[in-house]
């Protein structure tokens, strides 16, 4: 949807999941076309991401995290490993897992990675009435609730 189409929208008519996917799609297009200059694309940066708050975590919990299937994140971190953006060792409680983390290189991804986010966010938020931590507040608990309603409806 082009801007000019948007524009002639009235957002009330539109559910809230909807306003909040076209804002996800718009960021993905600006990080992927950001993150070709360093070989990543979004799905990876999350995987980064998930590294970076979880030290030496593992691919089944990347993939639980990330809502992604295990053969995407496999890929993922193949891809990931030869770009020398993280390492795999395997774990000595479960032979069958490996302990994944970021390497130097991939931490220096990452904050670039970041600074770009903060800027993007910064742009849309800027002569917004509303204040950035109130809004990830408001959407935290937004994202609580749905997943509550969810297992509930189990």
């Amino acid at each position: 949807m082009s801007l000019e189409e948007f524009k002639s929208i009235d957002c009330e008519t539109l559910p809230i999941s909807r306003l909040i996917s076209i804002i996800a799609k718009n960021q993905t297009a600006y990080l992927n076309h950001q993150l070709e200059e360093v070989n990543i694309n979004v799905s990876q940066l999350h995987i980064l991401f998930e590294i970076s708050h979880q030290k030496e975590i593992n691919q089944d919990k990347i993939a639980t995290r990330c809502n992604f299937d295990k053969s995407g994140v496999a890929r993922s971190i193949k891809k990931l490993e030869e770009n020398n953006l993280i390492t795999r060792e395997v774990d000595n409680n479960n032979r069958r897992q490996n302990k994944i983390s970021l390497t130097p290189q991939g931490e220096k991804i990452l904050n670039q990675a970041i600074k770009k986010l903060n800027s993007w966010e910064e742009y849309i938020i800027k002569d917004n009435p509303i204040d950035k931590k109130l809004l990830q507040k408001v959407l935290k608990d937004i994202i609580l609730k749905s997943i509550e309603f969810n297992q509930k409806e189990e």
